[in-house]
Parts: C-alpha cells; structure tokens; sequence
C-alpha cells in the first residue's frame, strides 16, 4: 500500500499542526486569491480573514526568527548603510595626511 494514498488531501494545519514558512506563505495567498474572487459568503471572508491574519503572523514570526539567526551567526557584521554618512567617511579616509 503507497503512502499517499493514505492520505489524499494536504494536512489540516488548523488541527493543531504548525505550517512551515514557505506552507504558511502558499496558504496566505490561496486565501487571498479566493477573497479577492469575491465570491465568499460574509461568514466565509470573516474566518478566512482570521485564517490570513494567523498565517501572516507565522510569516512574520519565522522571518524575525530567521532574522535573527542571520545576527547571530554573522556576528553583528551586518550594519544598516548611512548613505548620508558614506560620502563622508570615504573623503576622511582619502585625506590622511
């Protein structure tokens, strides 16, 4: 007996099983896609609604984990660039004299 047929439908993520990122991600935009149809009843759109907001949390969640993760293992050598500053800074270091 193969595996999947065993099972013939994605898992039920909202039965307590937690999505992946990239699952998460492929979810969010299938709901959006059906409320942007239009074709929801009101009852529909509201729980798909709260769906999207829980999905867009987990989202932002594991990208902030994964944020994180990239400080962390590139010991803080990332730094936000100061193009204001960068022009200045390149002049002091051509005029040591």
């Amino acid at each position: 007996m193969s595996r999947q047929s065993s099972r013939s439908s994605p898992p039920d993520t909202e039965a307590g099983a937690t999505p992946g990122f990239e699952q998460a991600l492929a979810e969010l935009e299938k709901i959006v896609t059906r409320m942007e149809g239009g074709q929801l009843s009101l009852e529909e759109a509201l729980a798909s609604h709260k769906r999207g907001l829980e999905l867009a949390r987990l989202c932002q969640t594991r990208l902030e984990a994964a944020q994180q993760q990239v400080r962390i293992l590139e010991g803080d050598v990332l730094k936000p660039l100061s193009f204001g500053n960068a022009a200045e800074d390149e002049s002091d270091d051509t005029h040591d004299d």
